[in-house]
Order: structure tokens, then sequence, then C-alpha cells
């Protein structure tokens, strides 16, 4: 696996992991009692906590793929070969 093909694997398991973490933890305006007013989306996170949820996903992302280059790199898994061009 070559470096720009593992940082694209990486980055696609990083935006991945994000969508599975976002919603944990949450509170919204309604659940919460909090009224938003006119305008306000009641669905909306009282404190979505951003910051820790993108460490979150840093770090579950780098297992994740440090797993599967191990995987790939030991042949524990045999993939087929790519077909190559004319």
């Amino acid at each position: 696996m070559g470096p720009i093909t593992a940082i694209a694997i990486y980055l696609t398991i990083w935006w991945t992991v994000l969508f599975v973490v976002l919603p944990l933890g949450v509170i919204s305006h309604a659940e919460a009692g909090i009224d938003k007013g006119d305008g306000g989306d009641p669905g909306a996170p009282v404190d979505p906590k951003l910051k820790k949820k993108f460490l979150t996903t840093t770090w579950v992302s780098a297992v994740i793929f440090s797993a599967l280059w191990l995987i790939i790199h030991f042949h524990l898994i045999e993939l087929p070969p790519l077909a190559r061009g004319h």
C-alpha cells in the first residue's frame, strides 16, 4: 500500500467513523426543554462537543486503519489481484 492510498483509506475511515460518533451523547434543545424561539431548530444539539468527537474519531480511525494495514501487510486475508490495463 502506497502512501497516497494509505492516506485516502485513512480519510475514508475517518469520515465514516465521524458520522458514527456525531450522534453519540447528544441532547437536543427539545429533550432539554429549552425553547429555541422563532426560527431555531428544536432538534439542534445543546452542546455538540465537536472537539471531543473529532479526537475520538481520530483515535478510533487510527485503530481501525492499523488493523487494516496489518491485515494487508501480513497477507492475513488474500485479496484478489487487481486487473491491469493493457
